[in-house]
């Protein structure tokens, strides 16, 4: 079994508490799908919640699109499986559009970094069928639900 450590920092105002992303990305490394591609033993995620502005400087640097994202995934190596990259605002705005609470949409913004950096993608209508699946089952063990028609 893996114990999987999950830092956060908060960047932007009014975000969760980092307990809350823990417990979310702790929960999700209960999927036996996902807890198979973790490293043996123990596990480090880094979970940074930040601005627009943030995300849009990271997605020019690294991605080479010039646009802010709602999540960014760094692939790490070894038991650092690599950061994520969430914008608070981006957040906020998504929630109210699919109608939950900003924090379920936080939870879901981390599990989908979280599947991502572990080779996950959602290229394809398969892989999303997939990512989707697990996307579920890991807010499940964390005991979140989506709004209806969020994925």
């Amino acid at each position: 079994m893996t114990v999987l450590e999950v830092e956060v920092v908060k960047a932007e105002r009014g975000a969760p508490r980092a307990a809350f992303v823990r417990r979310v990305l702790r929960g999700a490394a209960g999927v036996p799908e996902v807890a198979a591609r973790l490293p043996e033993g123990r596990a480090e995620v880094a979970v940074r919640i930040t601005t627009d502005e943030e995300m849009a400087r990271l997605n020019r640097r690294y991605a080479g699109e010039d646009h802010s994202t709602d999540v960014l995934s760094f692939v790490g190596s070894g038991e650092h499986v690599g950061d994520i990259a969430i914008s608070w605002p981006a957040t906020v705005r998504q929630a109210r559009k699919f109608g939950h609470d900003s924090q379920v949409e936080l939870a879901l913004l981390a599990a989908h970094g979280l599947l991502h950096l572990l080779g996950w993608d959602h290229a394809t209508a398969r892989e999303r069928r997939e990512m989707t699946r697990l996307t579920i089952a890991a807010l499940d063990r964390a005991r979140i639900k989506l709004a209806a028609g969020r994925i």
